[in-house]
């Protein structure tokens, strides 16, 4: 009789079946950074879910209890530590369109519960939990030249008197549809569709590259 994995062992076969959009570039966006000028890193796996829900209605208010609140207004971002699933992350994307980021540990693959009870919440009420967890990556992009490189193509005000810390907005970089959250004076993070990670990641490389050496003012 075949022996049943324990929950622990089927969480770390997961992890391991896993690879990142941008894992193949992890070396590149290593020995393309400048640690304190510009600085190019991938955050993958983590928890992402789709909500469509009135944020005024009852089930609106069962959804923000599972996140800790949910954005009013465009670039609005709450920030939660809810128990047993870390930091959540809500950013607006719409009047009714929320997106959940929280850490892997979250997802219910690896024993979080993000996903059911978000669905519970939601209930039968109109509105809609998607688990995108899959879709899209995470680029973390840090320093004092973050903010120039991002300008080479983002058409977006990026000024910190206009784009400030704590805001999340859509836009797009190098022509490839994002979320670009600020999350510090100098950290940025963007999320990418997965299958556009390579095309990104590539094309941030280049636009680092000037700023890539410790000669820079």
């Amino acid at each position: 009789m075949a022996e049943t994995a324990t929950p622990s062992e089927t969480v770390n076969r997961v992890r391991g079946a896993r690879r990142s959009p941008a894992e193949h570039l992890a070396d590149a966006f290593t020995s393309g950074s400048v640690p304190g000028t510009v600085t190019l890193t991938e955050i993958p796996y983590q928890a992402m879910v789709g909500i469509r829900v009135d944020r005024t209605s009852d089930a609106g208010a069962r959804v923000a209890s599972v996140t800790g609140g949910l954005p009013a207004a465009c670039g609005e971002v709450t920030v939660a530590a809810v128990a047993d699933k870390g930091s959540v992350n809500t950013l607006w994307l719409g009047p009714t369109e929320f997106l959940v980021v929280a850490p892997e540990e979250a997802h219910d693959s690896l024993g979080g519960s993000l996903v059911s009870d978000l669905t519970t919440a939601l209930g039968s009420d109109a509105g809609q939990v998607v688990d995108l967890s899959a879709n899209r990556t995470t680029f973390e992009l840090t320093g004092s030249h973050a903010r120039a490189v991002l300008e080479k193509t983002c058409s977006l005000d990026l000024h910190p008197r206009v784009f400030k810390a704590g805001t999340a907005v859509s836009t797009e970089l190098a022509h490839i549809p994002v979320m670009l959250w600020k999350t510090s004076d100098e950290g940025y993070r963007i999320f990418p569709r997965a299958s556009f990670a390579d095309f990104l990641g590539r094309w941030l490389l280049d636009a680092m590259r000037e700023y890539a050496s410790p000669e820079v003012p």
